[in-house]
C-alpha cells in the first residue's frame, strides 16, 4: 500500500496545480484564523493596528504577487520549453517536478489568495483589534516566505531548463532507479525459471507497463495457491498479443477459479513511461540527449563527451551497490520476475551514441575508453563492454572519413 501511496504522490508532482491548490487553502485558513483570535481573546492586550495600515499592505501583496505568480510561470513555462528542444522530452516530467519551482509558484499564488481574502473581511468589519493584530502578523510572515522563496527561486530558474542542470537531474533519477534496483532485485519477487508455463495473462489496454503491485499478486497467489510468472519489465510497450504474465496453479487448484481481472489490476498501463521502478528509461534519456547533441543540427560533441561519462559513473555506481549489497530475502516467494539484464543496460545507454557519434573521433575515443574502463573494473561487465566496443568500431569503420582516425580508434582498444 505505501508503494502504491508513493507512485501515486510521484505522479502528483508532476502536477503543477497540486502545491498551488495546498498553498490556497492555506491561506484561507489563515484568514479564518484572525477571525478565530476575536472569537477566543476578545480582550486581549495587543497593540492596536490601524484597518487602513493593513489594507496598504494586503493591497501592495495583491497587486504584486499576482504580477509574480506570471511572472514565475511564464519562466517556468520557458524552461520546460528549452528542455523539449535543447534535451529531450522525456526528461520534462523531471524537470517540472522540480520543488523550487513549484515552491516559489505556490508561494506567490497562496500570498495573493491571503491578501484577497484579508482584506476582503477586513474592509467589511469581520475583524476587531485581536484579529486585526493576528492578521498583520501573519502579513509579515507572508513578507517574509515570499523573500526568502524568492531568492531561492530566483537562484534556481537561471539554471532550470540548462542543459547541464537537465542532464544532472537525469543522471540523479538514474541512480536513484538503479540504487532501487540493488536494494530490491527483481521488485523482491523470486527468481524466474529459464522456463514459464500456465494461463497467459494479457493486457486490456496498449501502453507502458508503470507499475506491478507485488504485494496484491502475492496476497492473490496465497489466497488461489498459485504462482504468477511476471513476463513484462516495468517500461515494457504492452500490446495485446503479448502476456503480462502466466499463472501457474498447483496441483489441489483448479484452474477456472484464476482471478483474472484481480491480476490484471495489479498491473498499472500508462500512455507514457516513468522513471520510478524503471532505471532502464533513465538511460534512454541520457541517450536521447547525447543523440540530439550529436546531430547534424545541433553539432555539440561535448556534450555527448559529457553524457558518456555520467553512463560511466552510473554503471559504475550499479556495480559497486550490487557487490556491496546483500542479497535481500525474497519478499513475494509466489511472484517471479524476469532478471534485469545487463546487455539491455548497456544497449539502452550506449547504442545510440555509437551510432550519432561514430562520425566524431572525440566522441569515439571517449566510448572505447569507458567501455574498457567498466570491462576491467568490473568482471560481470566485461562481455557488454567488448561488445559494445566491437559496435563502435563497425560503426566508426564506416563513418569516419580518415583512415588515420579509425586506425588511432583501433589502436586504443584492447579487442580483435
Amino acid at each position: 500500500m505505501n508503494e502504491r501511496i508513493s507512485f501515486f504522490i510521484s505522479r502528483l508532482r508532476e502536477r503543477l496545480w497540486v502545491k498551488p491548490l495546498i498553498s490556497c487553502l492555506m491561506s484561507i485558513g489563515a484568514a479564518f484564523i484572525a477571525i478565530g483570535g476575536d472569537y477566543f481573546y476578545p480582550n486581549a492586550a495587543v497593540m492596536n493596528v490601524s484597518n487602513e495600515s493593513l489594507e496598504t499592505l494586503l493591497a501592495i501583496i495583491s497587486a504584486s504577487m499576482l504580477v509574480m505568480a506570471v511572472f514565475a510561470v511564464g519562466s517556468m513555462l520557458s524552461a520546460y520549453s528549452s528542455v523539449s528542444s535543447m534535451a529531450t522530452p522525456r526528461a520534462f516530467a523531471i524537470v517540472i517536478s522540480d520543488d523550487v519551482s513549484q515552491y516559489a509558484l505556490s508561494i506567490f499564488i497562496g500570498a495573493f489568495i491571503f491578501s484577497i481574502i484579508g482584506l476582503v473581511a477586513l474592509m467589511n468589519g469581520f475583524y476587531h483589534q485581536t484579529g486585526r493584530f493576528v492578521i498583520f502578523l501573519q502579513t509579515l510572515a507572508v513578507f517574509i516566505i515570499v523573500i526568502l522563496g524568492f531568492v531561492r527561486w530566483v537562484d534556481n530558474i537561471a539554471r532550470l531548463g540548462t542543459l547541464g542542470n537537465t542532464i544532472a537531474k537525469v543522471e540523479t533519477v538514474a541512480e536513484k532507479a538503479l540504487t532501487r534496483n540493488c536494494e530490491c532485485p527483481r521488485l523482491g519477487g523470486a527468481k524466474q525459471p529459464a522456463k514459464v508455463t500456465g494461463r497467459a495473462i494479457y493486457a486490456d489496454s496498449v501502453g507502458y507497463l508503470q507499475r506491478i503491485d507485488m504485494s496484491k499478486l502475492q496476497a492473490i497467489a496465497e489466497q488461489y495457491q498459485l504462482t504468477v510468472h511476471i513476463t513484462a519489465m516495468v517500461g515494457r510497450l504492452v500490446l495485446a498479443a503479448e502476456p503480462l504474465a502466466y499463472v501457474q496453479c498447483d496441483d489441489t487448484a483448479n484452474n477456472d477459479d484464476v482471478p483474472i481481472d484481480e491480476i490484471m489490476n495489479a498491473f498499472i498501463i500508462g500512455d507514457k513511461r516513468t522513471f520510478d521502478e524503471d532505471p532502464r528509461f533513465a538511460l534512454v534519456v541520457l541517450s536521447e540527449i547525447a543523440s540530439r547533441a550529436l546531430s547534424p543540427a545541433v553539432n555539440d560533441p561535448g556534450t555527448a563527451i559529457g553524457i558518456i561519462g555520467s553512463l560511466a559513473r552510473l554503471f559504475i555506481h550499479w556495480g559497486n551497490s550490487a557487490n556491496i549489497e546483500q542479497q535481500p530475502e525474497v519478499e513475494f516467494n509466489r511472484v517471479t520476475v524476469a532478471e534485469l539484464l545487463l546487455d539491455d543496460l548497456f544497449d539502452d545507454a550506449f547504442k545510440a551514441i555509437a551510432r550519432d557519434g561514430a562520425g566524431s573521433i572525440e566522441v569515439m575515443l571517449r566510448l572505447v575508453k569507458v567501455h574498457q574502463s567498466l570491462a576491467t573494473i568490473n568482471n560481470d561487465f566485461k562481455s557488454s563492454a567488448n561488445r559494445h566496443v566491437k559496435i563502435a568500431l563497425r560503426h566508426a569503420q564506416h563513418e569516419l572519413r580518415l583512415t588515420e582516425d579509425f586506425e588511432l580508434l583501433k589502436s586504443k582498444t584492447l579487442v580483435d
